[in-house]
């Protein structure tokens, strides 16, 4: 993983929005940007690397083995650990009051801070001012502007600028994406055995949990969804203890996380004969994700891909029943950018990662997903570990 590849040139983001510095909060960002995965973090990134405004990492004490092993292990030397003995955003709101203070008098140029304004609650806000001994006022120039001794520190939203690096991933990444898709995959199998009339929904669902731990996966991308009979019609039914019925769909979506990154899968069988109302059904949320897949390549935007799969359903008189969007991004989070739905304007790239997975919904009755992982290649697209998705009767 470059990951000082990934600092420069959000550098560079940074001195294109007229920003100095770059608060960032979200912990996958972190991740993203430096290798550490604690659970407590702040990173301060600067708009060049002088020791005034380079990036530094805040955590606490519990983190001080880890930082240090992971942050080696990343390779990102112009990065500096801070163990804080306080909370990291209080520590890094206090490095930045310093840097107010010894800002020479008479300064005129503020210090620009972007913070991620999806990533910092308003608690967070509120302390972040307070430590810097300033309120918020009014927004100038598209930032508030803060006082702190004899220089001025500015903080603005700033634009989503990590999120759109980590649309588009690079050879490391992908390779680890369809390691956890191939480990997921597998999952399938598990499902298939355990599915049977009278079984709990959450009895299967931990069979497959359990069988992807002693696999390797460090963990679930979200808890497993299995939804039987009329429970079909959840769109996110995760197991339950209702028992499996003598006859119906039987939803079965499931991911899992391997040296970071998530996978994600959809699958539908059906216990029981099958009518030929369900049958048809299952073909149409079939087509329409064969013919979202035949949509992604390079240029296409977000929206083309999800009207694909609608304009399918829509001539089997499905469409009402589609009540989400048709895909989204997948990586180090579960659900990223970009997002497949109407009106998404976003074009695809090569080396975008996304999820496939149009449904049809029947509240009371049934539903269906069929979902799959695809990566934009620079022809078209590829459908890590591709299996066969002809209807399982069990």
């Amino acid at each position: 993983m470059d990951h000082a590849g990934r600092l420069r040139r959000l550098r560079s983001g940074l001195e294109e929005n007229d920003l100095d510095l770059l608060l960032v909060t979200h912990l996958p960002n972190i991740h993203y940007l430096c290798g550490f995965t604690g659970s407590a973090a702040v990173l301060l990134v600067g708009d060049h690397g002088s020791d005034n405004t380079g990036s530094v990492l805040f955590t606490d004490g519990r983190y001080r083995t880890q930082a240090k092993a992971e942050i080696k292990g990343a390779n990102v030397k112009q990065v500096k650990i801070v163990i804080a003995s306080k909370s990291p955003l209080m520590a890094a709101a206090e490095w930045l009051a310093g840097q107010g203070r010894s800002s020479k008098p008479g300064t005129l140029a503020p210090t620009w801070v972007g913070i991620e304004a999806e990533a910092i609650t308003a608690g967070m806000r509120d302390r972040l001012a307070s430590a810097l001994k300033g309120g918020f006022g009014r927004a100038t120039g598209g930032g508030a502007r803060l006082s702190s001794g004899s220089g001025k520190i500015r903080l603005r939203s700033a634009p989503p600028l990590v999120e759109r690096a980590r649309m588009v991933k690079d050879a490391a990444e992908i390779l680890r994406i369809r390691r956890a898709v191939e480990l997921g995959a597998g999952l399938f199998r598990i499902a298939r055995e355990k599915i049977r009339p009278g079984v709990r929904e959450v009895e299967v669902a931990a069979a497959m949990e359990y069988e992807a731990r002693c696999a390797g996966a460090e963990g679930m991308s979200f808890p497993t969804i299995l939804a039987a009979g009329k429970r079909s019609a959840i769109v996110h039914g995760r197991a339950s203890g209702a028992r499996i019925p003598r006859r119906g769909f039987v939803v079965c979506d499931f991911g899992v996380i391997l040296a970071g990154y998530c996978s994600d899968r959809t699958r539908t069988v059906h216990v029981g004969r099958p009518s030929g109302e369900a049958r048809g059904l299952y073909e149409a949320v079939l087509e329409a994700q064969q013919a979202a897949i035949a949509e992604v390549r390079p240029g296409v935007t977000a929206a083309e891909v999800d009207s694909a799969a609608r304009r399918v359903l829509g001539k089997r008189k499905l469409a009402r029943y589609f009540t989400h969007s048709t895909g989204h991004g997948l990586g180090l989070e579960i659900h990223e950018l970009p997002r497949l739905a109407a009106g998404q304007a976003q074009k695809l790239e090569p080396g975008m990662v996304v999820t496939i997975e149009p449904g049809a919904y029947v509240a009371g009755k049934w539903g269906v997903r069929i979902e799959d992982v695809v990566v934009v290649t620079s022809s078209g697209c590829e459908v890590l570990t591709a299996t066969e998705k002809e209807l399982v009767v069990i």
